[in-house]
This record gives C-alpha cells, structure tokens and sequence, in this order.
C-alpha cells in the first residue's frame, strides 16, 4: 500500500441496512447497457463495448443468471480468477453503467451515497452545479465478466462504492507512483488506444 493510496474495505454493522427494500426496482431502467466484446490473447486484450437496448433491472438480472453469463464452478478466488482470464473472450457480458441515481433511503444518515458531507457539495450548494459520478450518485449494473477499465478518477478524487445484493466484485489497483509506468507499459503495447484492466465480477448480478 502506498502511503498515498489506500484501498479500503469497509464492512457495516450487522443488521445495518441502506433501504427497507430493493423490491421497488425491478422497473428501475438501464438506459444504455453496454455488451463487452473482448478479443486477443496471450495476456494482451481489446475490449469493444457495443451499446444495447435499454432494459430494466428485472430483465438484466433474469439475463445475469442465465447458464451462458454465470461464473464457472471454482474452489477458491484464484481457480476463479484464471478461469475469467481463460474465458475472458467467450460469452460477451451486459454492463449496464452510470445510472444517476441512489439506493438508499433518503432517511439513512451513515454512508449515505447522496449525503457524504464533503467539500465538493459546495458545488451543489453555491451554484446548484451537479457533476454525474462525483456530486451525485450513480448506479452500476454488472455480471460474471463484467469490466471496467483501469483509470484515475475524475479529477484525482477518490472513489467511493457500495456493494447493495449480489456476488463480491473485485478491484485491481495500483499506487499513484507506479501510474505512469503502467501508462507507458499499456501505450507500448497498444498505442493510442490503451486502457485495460478488468475488475472481476462473479456470477450473480451484483449493484
């Protein structure tokens, strides 16, 4: 861990609840999931997202749980781990990302998405400015294989995410320090369009 940089994961009391209930989302819609594509091999892979439909959460998740875009059997994380990377080009999953809004019920004051308390809702306060993913919450949507590339925040922010149902999601991450390395790796090997690295979904879906 750098002493700039930390990943944390923080685990709720139990019996510490964000919403009453997540039965009222079903209708919820996904405005522009996203089917990833992923060619290559050997290690080095290009991921093509291709825009689909709008859906709702009830159809992503009856999609999620099909055989074809559930996780394969495994006896630990890393059985799991090299069979995404083995598989990785097979069954293209749905992503459906960046869906404004919140989860949580508007009474909750403890790790409240839509209420951190920070110096950035002066932004909203001052001049009702709204930055999508940064002064307001999104949603994120994702299955077995489902990825996300590696990428520094917006504005060097820090990230924030909160599991609510599903399989665990998994993170790759790399200290400041060593960020332009892995920017000169990534262009060396793949020009222009370089940006990779995947975080591994498991196979239920996951919000």
């Amino acid at each position: 861990v750098s002493p700039l940089f930390a990943l944390l994961q923080i685990i709720p009391p139990k019996g510490w609840r964000p919403t009453n209930t997540y039965d009222a989302i079903d209708d919820l819609l996904i405005p522009a999931p996203v089917q990833q594509v992923v060619t290559g091999q050997s290690g080095l892979f290009t991921q093509y997202n291709i825009q689909k439909k709008p859906m709702t959460v009830f159809e992503f998740q009856k999609t999620s749980n099909l055989d074809k875009f559930c996780s394969p059997r495994h006896v630990d994380f890393d059985e799991l781990e090299r069979k995404f990377w083995k598989n990785l080009t097979f069954n293209p999953p749905l992503y459906g990302a960046d869906v404004s809004g919140t989860l949580f019920d508007s009474d909750v004051s403890e790790w409240n998405m839509a209420h951190l308390n920070t110096i950035l809702d002066t932004l909203d306060n001052e001049s009702g400015m709204k930055i999508k993913g940064v002064t307001s919450p999104c949603l994120h949507f994702g299955m077995w294989k489902s990825a996300f590339a590696w990428h520094t925040e917006d504005m060097n922010l820090y990230s924030i995410s909160y599991l609510h149902y599903g399989e665990p999601k998994s993170w790759y991450v790399v200290p400041p320090e060593h960020g332009r390395r892995l920017e000169r790796l990534a262009k060396g090997m793949m020009g222009k369009s370089a940006c990779f690295s995947f975080f591994i979904q498991s196979d239920k879906m996951h919000i």
